[in-house]
């Protein structure tokens, strides 16, 4: 009987065979113990024939169940994704040995655009995951008693110590292989059961994002463009980790760079490098802090300044001197707005006047997932979709929701954007800000600006996104 719904298979099982066999036997496991295996395979193909070659490679008996041959296509795509186009899959398979399987799974991560490789362990298992547009995928279990070998192959090639499991430890690695050549930011970190391990794969092309690539709207780019061409001033991002900040302050560098520039930068780490930029790594265990770093930028004769954070009082006060002194800064902050970012700073103890006079722009940022373009459907617009007493900016009849399918590895999502909340410090805001007035009803009224809720909207209604990405936006 051909098997018809989608396949739900165990990583343990995911991994009882490799990609390569199968897709080329068009088959997904579905029990496996060392005497007998069970596939399922499509109904197009020569089952006994199949069957014969899989007992050989395997060495036990191999049973096969029919399915549909979507259902297969289907499962092979979830569960053993190819890289993506424009992208070449390492040859390397997993054999037994970690040195060809840690290649194996970087290459993996890479392929299908994973930012971060998640390796931790538990009581009785250790797994793998990836993170993908923002989401964390489970893709491997690796036994307990091996766990231990794969984090000392890690950090061997990160330049760890493997004797110290008791501290948190960072390192890097550079990767060299099929799919290219890149840096790995390794970090390690003691747990109850072992060390968990995580790995930024930083693209090399990361870094050379053109700033009309984000997702600013040719109002906003023109505010944006308008406050970093200022000789002097402060420009502050803010938003929670993983927003695009650092893609955005990366951006803004790469145009302002050119060799009429001096332009020092202090970061916690540095992602990426820059070619005629002078790039500085916080070390704050010997003292080299943001605060610090910044008092001595200021006598390398700089013209542009970056600040990866600014987390204290001291660092705001330096940040402010500098562009009081005729400097170009920018840094980012953990704020939920762009007006939190003038709330926080004062609270920090920087007075008001200080901030007007010294603050181009102020903005804040975040990602949103966007819809797979091939496999997203329409639903019927419902109250019970919104927040209750949320009021609805326009009539919508329908809206958007993810399914999934082979092009997006069945998430329901394809790539993110970036949407924004500008506000320009004019003369206007300048005297707002020196009041202490900047309630959120004021600047609604006086700039008629575009908060990131509105940004979000604007995707939703356009059919760009999904009410479960927006949603937070709306409460």
């Amino acid at each position: 009987m051909d098997v018809k719904q989608n396949l739900q298979i165990e990583t343990e099982l995911v991994q009882s065979i490799s990609a390569d066999q199968a897709w080329h036997y068009g088959i997904v496991p579905a029990e496996a113990t060392n005497e007998h295996m069970v596939f399922y395979c499509s109904n197009k193909i020569d089952a006994a024939e199949v069957q014969t070659e899989l007992e050989i490679l395997f060495g036990c008996t191999i049973s096969l169940q029919i399915a549909e041959e979507e259902t297969v296509k289907n499962a092979l795509v979830r569960y053993y994704p190819k890289a993506s186009k424009g992208k070449k899959s390492s040859t390397k398979q997993f054999t037994g040995t970690y040195d060809d399987f840690l290649p194996k799974v970087i290459s993996e991560a890479y392929g299908i655009g994973a930012s971060d490789i998640h390796i931790e362990i538990y009581e009785e298992t250790a797994r793998i995951r990836f993170r993908v547009d923002g989401k964390l995928v489970e893709r491997y279990r690796v036994a307990s008693e091996e766990y231990p070998a794969l984090v000392n192959k890690i950090k061997i090639q990160a330049n760890l110590d493997i004797a110290e499991k008791r501290l948190p430890q960072d390192g890097r690695i550079f990767f060299k292989g099929n799919i290219g050549e890149f840096d790995i930011r390794v970090s390690s970190l003691p747990t109850m059961n072992g060390e968990k391990v995580v790995m930024r794969l930083l693209n090399k092309d990361g870094g050379k994002v053109s700033l009309d690539q984000l997702g600013f709207s040719d109002i906003q780019l023109k505010t944006y463009l308008k406050a970093i061409k200022r000789p002097n001033g402060i420009v502050l991002i803010s938003g929670p980790t993983g927003s695009g900040k650092t893609t955005t302050l990366y951006a803004t560098l790469q145009l302002l760079n050119d060799n009429e520039s001096n332009i020092l930068t202090i970061e916690d780490p540095i992602e990426y490098t820059l070619e005629g930029i002078n790039q500085v790594q916080l070390k704050e265990d010997i003292g080299l802090t943001f605060s610090s770093a910044l008092r001595t930028f200021l006598r390398q004769d700089p013209d542009i300044i970056m600040l990866g954070e600014i987390r204290d009082k001291e660092t705001a006060q330096m940040a402010i001197r500098a562009a009081l002194t005729g400097h170009l800064v920018f840094s980012t902050i953990h704020t939920n707005s762009a007006l939190g970012t003038i709330s926080r700073l004062t609270d920090m103890g920087i007075p008001p006047y200080l901030l007007a006079g010294t603050i181009n722009l102020t903005m804040a940022q975040r990602l949103v997932r966007l819809l797979c373009p091939h496999c997203n459907s329409e639903n019927k617009v419902t109250d019970s979709l919104f927040p209750p007493g949320f009021a609805l900016p326009q009539n919508l009849e329908s809206h958007s929701i993810p399914v999934g399918c082979e092009h997006c590895y069945y998430t329901g999502y394809s790539g993110r954007k970036a949407i924004y909340e500008l506000i320009p410090i004019d003369d206007e805001m300048a005297s707002i800000i020196r009041e202490n007035k900047q309630e959120q009803t004021t600047l609604e009224n006086s700039h008629k600006i575009k908060f990131l809720k509105d940004a979000a909207w604007e995707m939703f209604a356009q059919g760009l996104t999904s009410i479960e990405e927006v949603y937070p936006f709306f409460i």
